[in-house]
């Protein structure tokens, strides 16, 4: 994994320039701060709080039924969000064997944690939104252009998190919502695929084949959520 990370930092060319002013660098980090805790956070809570609402109790007896964000991050993959543009948290464990319903309440877990994600890009959306309608001249002030600054990169996150979990590939929720529908499991391919899905997963990030497919999509996303309120 570590080995991985450093090819990935490289590859995203982190050394050429970005640090020519280290203030400016680690205020754009902190900015981002904020959205990475929410995004990464909320999307594990709803992983958890679906899987332990349908009858799974093992988010709750390990402690993931919870919005800290100490429950969910996962060191590397804060870096790797900061770094790099992508990132995940800590996977909640689920027991299907707990479900009533496997395949389909596997796929309410699956979709749990992009919907949330959704949901409070727009929720910030409109947040903004109201700052704007009704305190416009605090957001013309330095300390309204830092939380206009904040709160556009909770919106983005957000919907990069989720653009980026819907790729059919694993571990990402993606895989889980396409195995659930389509009953992958009884399909060798299926196992083939999972067991070297992480691998393919960080091939297709480092020769970027993934920011050429998320970018647009992002942007169309963003763009659809913004256009609620502006």
């Amino acid at each position: 994994m570590a080995i991985l990370l450093i090819l990935l930092l490289a590859s995203q060319s982190l050394f050429n320039g970005e640090f020519s002013n280290p203030m400016d660098w680690l205020m754009n980090k902190l900015i981002l701060l904020p959205g990475i805790l929410i995004g990464l956070s909320f999307h594990e809570f709803a992983h958890a709080k679906v899987a332990n609402m349908l009858g799974d109790d093992t988010p709750r007896l390990q402690g993931r039924v919870t919005i800290n964000p100490a429950a969910h991050i996962d060191p590397m993959g804060i870096i790797a969000l900061l770094f790099i543009g992508f990132g995940w948290g800590k996977p909640v464990q689920v027991n299907p064997m707990n479900f009533k319903n496997m395949r389909r309440d596997g796929l309410l877990v699956d979709l749990a944690g992009v919907t949330l994600n959704f949901i409070l890009a727009v929720l910030f959306a409109g947040i903004l939104w109201l700052l704007a309608a009704f305190q416009g001249e605090f957001l013309y002030t330095y300390m309204g252009d830092v939380v206009a600054q904040i709160i556009l990169s909770i919106i983005s996150i957000n919907i990069v998190l989720m653009v980026f979990n819907l790729l059919p590939i694993p571990p990402l929720d993606g895989f889980g919502i396409v195995t659930e529908i389509f009953d992958l499991r009884k399909k060798e391919i299926y196992y083939r695929i999972y067991d070297k899905g992480f691998l393919i997963l960080m091939i297709l990030i480092l020769f970027n084949i993934t920011g050429r497919v998320l970018t647009p999509l992002v942007g169309i996303v963003f763009d659809f959520v913004m256009g609620i309120f502006f």
